[in-house]
């Protein structure tokens, strides 16, 4: 089983001004953006990361260099349409406090899973995509790498949300409960049983553990060990 790193891009001036980007090209990350994403390369320096992959648009472009530029290993940066950041269509560049005052707010907050964008996309088609882009990736990249391949995919807040509600078996109505925050990293592990997910939304903390190869207590590889096991090596 491989493990996926979920980063989000770091903050632009968009995210610092409550201004909803979405697809508007030319959004970059601002110098609060550009030190979390140093910081995140910093912490992935010491995992050896078989693939980087990013949403085409720059700010996670951006976020996907700095973390290479980190690496002590030479990693090259693919870009995935499937990892794209919502299209929220006539909604993109607004602010969120203009947004907020719109009926279909109401409905984002309780039934996500009904939404559209107007002129854009749902939110149930944007999560079946991003899943399905990185449930395919990820069984690439095991067939190539092994299963002990750790590998990056550089997306945006509702992307990663929606591919962590999809990892908990959590209705996309309840992925409002989640939180990704800028440069944040959420891990998840593909087993032939189940999904894992061994974190979510964390800024710091040694990643070294990854460099492990997975180990389980007894039964089967991906297998719950029934009272939580031994943790990492």
């Amino acid at each position: 089983m491989a493990t996926l790193i979920l980063v989000r891009h770091g903050r632009t001036a968009a995210n610092a001004s409550g201004t909803l980007a979405g697809r508007t090209p030319g959004i970059d990350l601002d110098e609060t953006g550009l030190a979390q994403a140093r910081k995140a390369g910093e912490r992935l320096a010491v995992v050896p990361v078989a693939a980087v992959v990013s949403s085409p648009l720059e700010r996670c472009r951006q976020t996907a260099k700095a973390l290479v530029a980190a690496h002590p290993n030479p990693v090259r940066v693919v870009t995935d349409k499937g990892l794209l950041e919502c299209d929220y269509g006539d909604w993109s560049g607004h602010s969120i406090r203009e947004l907020a005052k719109q009926k279909l707010w109401t409905t984002i907050q309780s039934q996500p899973s009904a939404v559209t964008f107007p002129g854009g996309e749902s939110m149930a088609g944007m999560q079946a995509r991003a899943v399905a882009a990185v449930r395919k990736r990820d069984a690439a990249i095991e067939e190539a790498h092994g299963k002990d391949a750790v590998w990056v995919a550089v997306s945006h807040g509702d992307i990663i949300k929606s591919i962590l509600a999809d990892a908990f078996g959590m209705h996309l109505d309840l992925f409002q409960r989640i939180r990704v925050d800028p440069a944040s990293m959420s891990i998840v592990r593909y087993t032939g049983g189940r999904p894992e997910v061994i974190a979510s939304n964390t800024h710091d903390g040694d990643l070294g553990w990854l460099a492990a190869k997975p180990k389980t207590s007894a039964g089967k590889r991906g297998d719950a060990v029934v009272g939580g096991g031994a943790g990492p090596a």
